[in-house]
Protein backbone atom coordinates (compact mmCIF):
# COMPACT_ATOMS: atom_id res chain seq x y z
CA UNK A 1 0.00 0.00 0.00
CA UNK A 2 1.11 3.52 -0.76
CA UNK A 3 0.40 6.59 1.34
CA UNK A 4 -0.25 10.22 0.39
CA UNK A 5 0.39 12.88 3.02
CA UNK A 6 -0.89 16.43 2.63
CA UNK A 7 0.82 18.88 4.95
CA UNK A 8 -1.50 21.75 5.89
CA UNK A 9 -3.68 21.63 2.75
CA UNK A 10 -5.43 24.93 2.08
CA UNK A 11 -7.98 24.39 -0.70
CA UNK A 12 -10.96 22.07 -0.03
CA UNK A 13 -11.58 20.95 -3.64
CA UNK A 14 -7.94 19.85 -4.00
CA UNK A 15 -8.16 17.72 -0.87
CA UNK A 16 -11.51 16.30 -2.01
CA UNK A 17 -10.10 15.38 -5.42
CA UNK A 18 -7.08 13.77 -3.78
CA UNK A 19 -9.37 11.83 -1.43
CA UNK A 20 -11.27 10.49 -4.44
CA UNK A 21 -7.96 9.54 -6.09
CA UNK A 22 -6.88 7.74 -2.91
CA UNK A 23 -10.20 5.89 -2.76
CA UNK A 24 -9.83 4.78 -6.38
CA UNK A 25 -6.29 3.50 -5.85
CA UNK A 26 -6.60 2.02 -2.34
CA UNK A 27 -4.06 4.55 -1.11
CA UNK A 28 -4.28 5.84 2.44
CA UNK A 29 -4.59 9.61 2.86
CA UNK A 30 -2.85 11.40 5.71
CA UNK A 31 -3.73 15.00 6.59
CA UNK A 32 -0.93 16.60 8.59
CA UNK A 33 -1.29 19.75 10.67
CA UNK A 34 -3.93 22.43 10.47
CA UNK A 35 -5.99 22.62 7.31
CA UNK A 36 -7.12 25.86 5.70
CA UNK A 37 -10.72 24.61 5.95
CA UNK A 38 -13.00 22.50 8.08
CA UNK A 39 -13.03 18.80 7.25
CA UNK A 40 -16.83 18.97 7.00
CA UNK A 41 -16.59 21.77 4.40
CA UNK A 42 -19.26 21.48 1.69
CA UNK A 43 -16.82 21.89 -1.21
CA UNK A 44 -14.47 19.30 0.29
CA UNK A 45 -17.30 16.78 0.55
CA UNK A 46 -18.64 17.63 -2.91
CA UNK A 47 -15.29 17.19 -4.66
CA UNK A 48 -14.82 13.81 -2.96
CA UNK A 49 -18.32 12.87 -4.15
CA UNK A 50 -19.76 9.85 -2.40
CA UNK A 51 -16.39 8.09 -2.14
CA UNK A 52 -15.44 9.29 1.34
CA UNK A 53 -16.49 5.98 2.85
CA UNK A 54 -13.77 4.32 0.74
CA UNK A 55 -10.98 6.66 1.89
CA UNK A 56 -8.62 5.41 4.56
CA UNK A 57 -8.17 8.82 6.19
CA UNK A 58 -5.70 9.58 8.98
CA UNK A 59 -5.11 12.88 10.80
CA UNK A 60 -1.76 13.83 12.33
CA UNK A 61 -0.83 16.85 14.42
CA UNK A 62 2.57 17.22 12.74
CA UNK A 63 5.16 15.40 10.61
CA UNK A 64 6.63 13.75 13.71
CA UNK A 65 3.31 12.07 14.39
CA UNK A 66 3.10 10.98 10.72
CA UNK A 67 6.58 9.42 10.95
CA UNK A 68 5.59 7.59 14.13
CA UNK A 69 2.38 6.28 12.52
CA UNK A 70 4.29 4.89 9.51
CA UNK A 71 7.54 3.51 10.98
CA UNK A 72 8.22 1.19 8.02
CA UNK A 73 7.58 3.78 5.29
CA UNK A 74 10.06 5.71 3.21
CA UNK A 75 9.03 9.35 2.97
CA UNK A 76 9.40 11.06 -0.39
CA UNK A 77 8.99 14.85 -0.54
CA UNK A 78 7.55 16.52 -3.63
CA UNK A 79 8.71 20.05 -4.31
CA UNK A 80 9.45 22.52 -7.08
CA UNK A 81 12.77 23.14 -5.26
CA UNK A 82 14.45 19.94 -6.40
CA UNK A 83 16.20 18.98 -9.63
CA UNK A 84 15.55 15.24 -9.29
CA UNK A 85 12.56 14.14 -11.41
CA UNK A 86 10.05 11.82 -9.74
CA UNK A 87 10.57 9.39 -12.64
CA UNK A 88 14.14 8.73 -11.44
CA UNK A 89 12.92 7.45 -8.06
CA UNK A 90 12.31 3.72 -7.61
CA UNK A 91 9.13 3.52 -5.57
CA UNK A 92 8.52 0.73 -3.09
CA UNK A 93 5.42 -0.64 -1.45
CA UNK A 94 4.74 1.41 1.68
CA UNK A 95 6.25 4.66 0.40
CA UNK A 96 4.61 7.86 1.61
CA UNK A 97 4.38 10.72 -0.88
CA UNK A 98 4.50 14.00 1.05
CA UNK A 99 3.08 17.20 -0.45
CA UNK A 100 3.07 20.68 1.05
CA UNK A 101 0.47 23.45 1.17
CA UNK A 102 -0.71 24.84 -2.14
CA UNK A 103 0.60 28.38 -1.67
CA UNK A 104 4.01 27.73 -0.12
CA UNK A 105 5.01 24.08 -0.43
CA UNK A 106 6.93 22.13 2.16
CA UNK A 107 9.08 24.05 4.64
CA UNK A 108 12.71 24.58 3.61
CA UNK A 109 13.82 22.93 6.88
CA UNK A 110 12.00 19.70 5.94
CA UNK A 111 13.43 19.74 2.42
CA UNK A 112 16.98 20.40 3.61
CA UNK A 113 16.80 17.55 6.13
CA UNK A 114 15.57 15.16 3.43
CA UNK A 115 17.39 16.42 0.32
CA UNK A 116 18.16 12.91 -0.98
CA UNK A 117 14.42 12.12 -1.02
CA UNK A 118 13.14 15.34 -2.61
CA UNK A 119 11.59 14.94 -6.03
CA UNK A 120 10.03 17.27 -8.56
CA UNK A 121 7.68 17.10 -11.52
CA UNK A 122 9.58 18.67 -14.42
CA UNK A 123 7.89 21.66 -16.02
CA UNK A 124 9.52 22.73 -19.30
CA UNK A 125 7.95 26.20 -19.21
CA UNK A 126 10.00 28.29 -16.73
CA UNK A 127 7.16 30.83 -16.50
CA UNK A 128 4.96 28.31 -14.66
CA UNK A 129 5.81 28.10 -10.94
CA UNK A 130 3.87 24.98 -10.02
CA UNK A 131 1.10 22.56 -10.87
CA UNK A 132 -2.21 22.15 -9.08
CA UNK A 133 -1.81 20.01 -5.96
CA UNK A 134 -4.36 17.37 -6.96
CA UNK A 135 -2.79 17.13 -10.43
CA UNK A 136 0.65 16.68 -8.86
CA UNK A 137 -0.55 13.95 -6.52
CA UNK A 138 -2.18 12.13 -9.45
CA UNK A 139 0.95 12.27 -11.59
CA UNK A 140 3.31 10.95 -8.92
CA UNK A 141 0.90 8.44 -7.39
CA UNK A 142 0.17 6.80 -10.73
CA UNK A 143 3.89 6.61 -11.54
CA UNK A 144 4.43 4.83 -8.20
CA UNK A 145 1.56 2.45 -8.97
CA UNK A 146 2.91 1.83 -12.48
CA UNK A 147 6.33 0.94 -11.09
CA UNK A 148 4.93 -1.36 -8.42
CA UNK A 149 2.87 -3.31 -10.93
Amino acid sequence: MLHVALVEPEIPPNTGNIARLCAATDTSLHIVGVTGFRMDDRTLKRSGLDYWEFVELHRHIDLGELYTALPDSRFVYLTTRSDRPYTEWRFQDGDCLVFGPETRGLPEKVLAANAERCLTIPMPNPKVRSLNLSTSVGIVLYEAIRQLR
